[in-house]
């Protein structure tokens, strides 16, 4: 018997898609070269794409020299948790209608900054996770086979 098979559960894509659509705050990992770097953004959903808007800078710049990415969101309680992972492509949106068709979006910078770039991350995939949260078992005592 695979204990966890009772404290971790596989999400499908719509159920990912449904936690990434309920939470606004999530990390984008980005890679130049040898060179990772993960950083906090806030974000919506938008036709099953992430949508973040960022200043110019390592974030942006980055994205545009490699734009393979992953953005990672996951979220916790007392009793349960979840994590789900997109592994994509970024691309920085330039064309006038693309711009203005993300203005309309729900997403305002969380700092007073300016942020005149948006960024589209199409998603390649998705996978989610659940678990149930509780102590962990004797190491030590009888284990179940």
């Amino acid at each position: 018997m695979d204990a966890n098979k009772e404290v971790v559960r596989l999400f499908s894509d719509d159920e990912s898609w449904a936690h990434l659509s309920q939470h606004s705050l999530g990390r984008l990992v980005t890679r130049v070269g040898d060179v990772l770097d993960i950083f906090p953004v806030n974000y919506v959903v938008d036709n099953g794409s992430i949508v973040f808007r960022t200043a110019e800078g390592s974030k942006l710049f980055e994205v545009t020299v490699n734009e393979d990415v992953l953005f990672e969101v996951d979220d916790y309680t007392d009793d349960d948790a979840w994590s789900v992972v997109v592994r994509g492509k970024a691309s920085r949106l330039t064309s006038a209608a693309d711009i203005a068709a993300a203005d309309e979006l729900p997403l305002r910078p969380w700092i007073p900054t300016l942020k005149y770039n948006y960024v589209r991350v199409n998603a390649a995939s998705v996978s989610g996770r659940g678990f149930a949260r509780g102590d962990e078992p004797d190491r030590y005592g009888i284990q179940p086979y």
